[in-house]
């Protein structure tokens, strides 16, 4: 399968929505999303493990009702880092028990909630098994309950996303507490599973494979058994062509190769895949506002920034997206002719810019701008900050033969409630 879409291909789909009027005169931008290549990264993924093997997507990446409603019946479950996260699964029809709870500050009244409800719930530490205890006295409930552990690999290239180094906000350090989680396993026996994660794009196929087998030696030592087994999700995918990532049929192989145990049919596995499921399935078309040239740069003003790509804005070293460009009818646009330019967004403030010194085709007023690989991690951080409407969201089947919306352009009455 093929790991990230082609500018044509989505020169095709903006074309198709342009003629349609899929796109109206307000939308100066819009997200696009391939749901058949979403679907296809699902039925891939669950090819890969074991039939009983639960796939809990994250929403953080992506969190729409729409999207979620298109993964429930290929056999997916929900990550949810936060309640609300939660109540956005059962909105959208998931069964308790494919919901996974893993917020690592979850109150005494969200975890009675995941429990009267059943929700799967990964407790972050021994503070919060301790209120599961105190809580399941009170409560009779049908939920899992595992213990989230720090594996302790070190963090990646982007500490921001990493979560598994020596020291970290989430879940039990497993050097340190190691015979400390033994103990508590051997008292606690309505614990079932285990839970680790060593964080997101920029930890190395090494590290997670280092990680989870960490785990699986730590569930050997435990007393009881363990029904359940959490590796988390984490695997990079590419956002630039000249860096490609590992496929995940590849990170399945190795991972059969260094813990077989996983594969033995002794225990089920859940995943939280999130980044390898959503972004190179999404892209944002932007309209060319203006193009200025001032003091020898060309600067191409467009309608999302800062608002939908925080962590490109704010952490370029680490962040990038391709960006293509194509005509006012969507055509993309030769590299015959190119000029270095640098890709502003809208927001009141000096960083908001997507892209410097970037050699492009040759930019126009009206024009618009793709920016590729935008299906997860931007839309679900999208910042408040001069009150910018959220932009359309389509989804499309068929190279955009087949547009449905997914989410419509927010309406000004709707931002002020937001606020209000």
């Amino acid at each position: 399968m093929i790991n990230r879409l082609p500018a044509q291909q989505m020169s095709a789909t903006l074309s198709r929505a342009l003629a349609g009027h899929q796109l109206t005169p307000d939308d100066s931008a819009v997200i696009f999303q391939d749901l058949s290549f979403l679907e296809e990264r699902v039925r891939h993924l669950v090819s890969l493990f074991p039939e009983s093997s639960l796939h809990a997507i994250a929403a953080k990446a992506n969190p729409l009702p729409a999207v979620l409603e298109i993964l429930l019946p290929l056999g997916a479950g929900v990550e949810a880092a936060t309640i609300g996260e939660v109540y956005t699964a059962l909105k959208s029809g998931y069964e308790p028990a494919k919901i996974v709870f893993d917020s690592p500050a979850k109150t005494l009244d969200e975890l009675a909630f995941a429990l009267k409800n059943g929700i799967h719930i990964n407790a972050d530490s021994f503070n919060e098994l301790e209120r599961i205890e105190q809580l399941r006295g009170q409560i009779t409930s049908a939920s899992h309950i595992g213990l989230r552990v720090n594996p302790q690999i070190g963090a990646g290239s982007i500490s921001a996303t990493s979560v598994a180094g020596a020291y970290s906000k989430f879940g039990v350090p497993i050097n340190e507490f190691e015979n400390e989680i033994i103990d508590f396993y051997k008292n606690h026996h309505w614990l079932n599973g285990i839970h680790m994660h060593v964080g997101s794009q920029g930890c190395s196929l090494g590290q997670l494979l280092e990680a989870a087998a960490k785990l699986t030696s730590l569930v050997g030592k435990l007393s009881d058994p363990i029904h359940w087994i959490d590796i988390g999700g984490g695997l990079p995918v590419e956002y630039d062509k000249n860096q490609p990532a590992v496929s995940m049929q590849n990170y399945v192989s190795e991972l059969k190769a260094h813990c077989p145990e996983l594969f033995s049919g002794k225990y089920s596995l859940i995943t939280e895949f999130g980044r390898y499921i959503h972004v190179n399935t999404g892209w944002t078309a932007s309209r060319v506002e203006y193009v200025k040239t001032y003091s020898g740069v060309n600067t191409a003003m467009i309608h999302v920034g800062a608002d939908q790509f925080l962590r490109r804005c704010y952490q370029p070293e680490f962040w990038h997206h391709d960006i293509s460009v194509t005509d006012p009818s969507g055509r993309l646009k030769p590299m015959e002719e190119t000029k270095e330019y640098t890709i502003a967004g809208p927001l009141c403030f000096g960083a908001d810019i997507i892209a410097r010194n970037i050699r492009l085709a040759n930019i126009e007023e009206g024009d618009f701008l793709m920016i590729h690989d935008t299906g997860g991690y931007t839309l679900s951080m999208w910042s408040r900050y001069t009150s910018r409407q959220i932009p359309k969201v389509l989804g499309y089947r068929d190279e955009g033969r087949h547009f449905v919306i997914l989410k419509n352009r927010e309406s000004l009455e709707e931002l002020y409630q937001f606020w209000k």
